[in-house]
Parts: structure tokens; C-alpha cells; sequence
């Protein structure tokens, strides 16, 4: 095979389209102010940029500009809104509900506010990744104060029922976050229309530059206040002080602006690449596709391939397919996948999984090149098992199962 990079990461991150580089350039020389100087044409025009940048933002949510909040990416926007609304609210309650398959940046900063004293509760999820409603709503107590979900989540692709999350919510008074890091520019997130009260979300994954994300801050019905976790100059309305990185913010105004406008092409596209890769992949036996197939992003999947390990099937690609074999921020742990976990599989598959997420510029070329490589790579790793071999002859494995690890 000819030896080439395919990019099948986009979950992690996506390359910035060129045309988002275009808009960027200029603010690094050309028109360098800062946003907040006031009193000359420089920081004037960087203002002009910023501000248009959050109205693409707004435009592609269907929300108003002033409830755009500029971070340096989802996970501060995560922490903004979590520990935000923990202190802004703590006379109300210190009670949040979340599940157990949320993105660390989630978790962890839940684990923080437990140690400032908050209660939170982790629901479980079912089978195909998705939390239980009416557990949710059970869990909710008089001092309740959030409830934090993610749109989509990052391993599965699976998609939560937002809409009657944010019907909940409604109904008892509770606020409601999402980390929506995973499907903003990818499929429609209006966050008014979910009941939706406060959203994370970053540019590297919708074609947009590193370092730059946003949280969506809801100004009526209910208007929602945050206490800021970065003291300065009060920039972006109080709640995130810090010079506005005038560049990333108009790369990512522009991928905003870029996916509005191609997001349905996008989508329609990737979901029968990837139904096709699907489709070849599941010809081999003992391979089975992980979290719910109707209700998720149409550029990802996750397949397990039993009886082989995901990291050494990665291996045999020779590094010339970008995969991951979990979550990407997780992958230095060799624990099995915590959200694959929580969905009910064993080590074994969890262990041999691959997650799969396309991208605007994954080919059809790219995806026959990986399902040749795959394919060869667990047929190989299949042979040199013998497990397999036990499998294959039909020996009973549940004596055996120890001598996988």
C-alpha cells in the first residue's frame, strides 16, 4: 500500500479549511489591535472583527450575540459554566445531575466542585449510550441548581434527547448545560429551541483554529448569570477576563459562518461514507458497532472487533490511518474506555474498539484505503490468536477468557 496519512480523527480535531486561514491572516499583521483599546482605528477594527465574529457564532445557533461568551476553548467553557453557576447560584442549592459518559472536562470539574462542597449525581446510561429520563427527572431534588448533559458524545456519536432533557428542566426550575463540543457546525444546535440554557463549544472541531471556543450564555427566559473564574479586565460582559485572541476569534466566526451554510451538505455526505465503511467492516465475523445507531452524529462510529486489541491493530497500519481507540484525551490510560464501560461491554470489546470520525475532507479513496488496511490488519491479528483459533473451533472460551490479558 502506499504510504499516507489518513485522517479518520475528526472527533478529536479537525484541520482548519483553508479558508478559515485566509480570514485569520490579516489579524496577525496587518490589523494586529486589541479589541479593547478604544481610542484609535487598530483596536477599533479589531473590535469590528470580533463582533462580526459573534454574530456568524450567533447565527449559525439562532441565538442573540451578547449570549456568545468567548473562552480559549471547551473545556474552560465547561469549567465557566459548572463552577460558574455553582457559585452564582449556591444561596439556590449545590445539588448537579450529569452522567457518567460525559468528556472529562466534565467529570473532572464535577470532581472539583464536589471538593467545594457540591453534591452530584451520575446517572448511568442504557445499552446504546443513552441517559434514562425518567431517572433523570427523579434525580432532581429542591436543591438541584443543574443539569448537565452532553449533546453528543465524543466516542459513540450518540446523540441525547435534548429537546425533553431541556422539557425537565423547564418543568422544575432547574437550569440545564451542554457540552455540545461535538456537534456545533456538525448537525443544528439551537439551544433556545432544546430548552438549552447554557452550551460549550470550540472551533478545532468544526474547522476552526485551537485555542479559541465559546460558551452560550442564555439572556432571557430564563436570563442566566455566571461568576467569572478569571479575574482582569472584565472582558466578554464580566464573566471571561482576558485579551480576546482577535485571530482564532475570526477563524472561528468564519467555520461558524462555513458550516450554516454546508453543515446539511456535510452531514448527508459523511453519514453514507460512513455507512459504507460500516457496511464493509461488519463482513467480517465478531465485529460489532457500539452505542445507539439511530439517534447519532453522521460522521462517527464505533466498532469493536472481538478478540483483537485495538492498539495493536492500530500498529499495523504502520501509523498511516489517524484513529483512535478511545478518547483521544484518555488515550495515555491503558484503562478500557469509561464510556464503552458504562455501556455495558466487557473489557474484550471494549479493548478492541476503534472509533471512527469523518471529515469535510475524507475521500472515498480514504475510506476504501481503511477498510482494506483494517481488514488485513484484524485478519492478521486473528491468526496469530488463539483464542481465535479456539473460537473458530468452537471451544467454550468462558474457561479461557483470562489468558486474552
Amino acid at each position: 500500500m502506499e504510504k499516507r496519512l489518513i485522517y479518520l480523527d475528526n472527533n478529536s480535531t479537525t484541520p482548519c479549511d483553508p479558508r478559515v486561514v485566509d480570514a485569520m491572516l490579516p489579524y496577525f499583521y496587518e490589523k494586529h489591535g486589541n479589541a479593547a483599546s478604544r481610542n484609535h482605528p487598530a483596536g477599533w477594527m479589531a473590535e469590528e472583527a470580533v463582533d462580526y465574529a459573534r454574530e456568524q457564532i450567533a447565527t449559525l445557533l439562532q441565538a442573540d450575540e451578547k449570549e456568545i461568551i468567548f473562552t480559549s476553548g471547551a473545556t474552560e467553557s465547561n469549567n465557566l459554566a459548572l463552577k460558574g453557576v455553582f457559585e452564582m447560584y449556591a444561596s439556590k442549592g449545590n445539588h448537579i445531575i450529569t452522567a457518567t459518559t460525559e468528556h472529562k472536562a466534565v467529570l473532572d470539574t464535577c470532581k472539583r466542585i464536589e471538593k467545594m462542597g457540591g453534591e452530584v449525581t451520575y446517572l448511568e446510561v442504557d445499552n446504546l449510550g443513552r441517559v434514562n429520563l425518567a431517572e433523570l427527572e427523579a434525580a432532581i431534588r429542591p436543591s438541584t441548581i443543574l443539569v448537565s448533559i452532553m449533546w453528543a458524545n465524543n466516542e459513540t456519536g450518540v446523540i441525547q434527547d435534548m429537546k425533553a432533557i431541556g422539557e425537565i428542566c423547564k418543568k422544575h426550575g432547574v437550569l440545564f448545560h451542554s457540552d455540545a463540543t461535538q456537534a456545533v457546525g456538525k448537525i443544528p444546535t439551537y439551544p433556545r429551541e432544546m430548552g438549552v440554557h447554557l452550551m460549550s463549544f470550540t472551533g478545532h472541531k468544526m474547522y476552526g483554529p485551537k485555542g479559541v471556543g465559546a460558551l452560550y450564555v442564555s439572556r432571557k427566559n430564563p436570563r442566566v448569570k455566571v461568576t467569572a473564574q478569571m479575574d482582569g479586565g472584565g472582558h466578554e460582559r464580566g464573566m471571561r477576563s482576558g485579551t480576546l485572541n482577535v485571530p482564532g476569534i475570526v477563524g472561528f466566526g468564519k467555520a461558524a459562518e462555513l458550516a450554516r451554510l454546508e453543515m446539511a451538505a456535510d452531514a448527508e455526505r459523511l453519514s453514507k461514507l460512513r455507512d459504507r465503511l460500516e457496511s464493509s467492516l461488519m463482513k467480517m465475523e465478531e465485529t460489532y458497532i457500539n452505542g445507539d445507531v439511530n439517534n447519532r452524529m453522521p460522521h462517527v462510529t464505533n466498532i469493536s472487533f472481538k478478540h483483537v486489541e485495538g492498539e495493536g491493530l492500530m500498529m499495523t497500519f504502520n501509523q498511516n490511518i489517524a484513529l483512535s481507540s478511545g478518547s483521544a484525551c484518555t488515550s495515555a490510560s491503558l484503562e478500557p474506555s469509561y464510556v464503552l464501560v458504562a455501556l455495558g461491554l466487557g473489557d474484550d470489546l471494549a479493548h478492541s474498539s476503534l472509533r471512527f470520525s469523518l471529515g469535510r475532507f475524507t475521500t472515498d479513496e480514504d475510506v476504501d484505503y481503511a477498510v482494506k488496511a483494517i481488514t488485513e490488519g484484524v485478519n492478521h491479528m486473528r491468526d496469530l490468536s488463539p483464542i481465535w483459533e479456539m473460537y473458530k473451533e468452537g471451544i467454550d472460551l468462558s474457561q479461557v477468557e483470562w489468558a486474552e490479558h
